[in-house]
């Protein structure tokens, strides 16, 4: 039985939208070199099916061919609109809507140096300032 399709990138999904967000629009074969620079080698049929999907889903938009025969492909989803919705499901589903939970258990799996926890701070006294107005 196939997978329903979630609202959020598959993990494969978010890679290619990484590439395409660094440097669009992008032919197959430069997506494909992108990803087997980071580690991730796939099969051209394997990605061209991929973007193909991603198409059909409204991740990505397939464009004509500038010149020869290959199809160029541009995100349709920005990068902050996928990491907002990604981090509010998980803030949901595993933390019950709670922030204070979200930053303990970031500050438990993560290591800040003072100048990253200076940084966090500022931008909290910065929030409570508009929560303030």
């Amino acid at each position: 039985m196939a997978r329903p399709n979630s609202e959020h990138p598959t993990e494969l999904e978010l890679q290619i939208l990484k590439v395409l967000w660094d440097a669009e629009p992008m032919t197959v074969r430069q997506v494909r070199e992108s990803l087997a620079n980071d580690g991730r080698k796939l099969a051209h049929t394997t990605l061209i099916t991929m973007l193909s999907t991603m198409v059909d889903k409204g991740q990505v938009e397939k464009l004509n061919p500038m010149q020869g025969k290959a199809f160029r492909f541009s995100p349709l989803i920005g990068r902050d609109d996928v990491s907002k919705g990604m981090l509010g499901d998980l803030v949901e589903r595993v933390f019950d809507g709670s922030a204070e939970a979200v930053m303990l258990s970031l500050f438990d799996v993560t290591q800040s140096d003072e100048t990253e926890l200076a940084s966090l701070r500022k931008l909290l006294n910065k929030k409570m300032r508009e929560a303030r107005s």
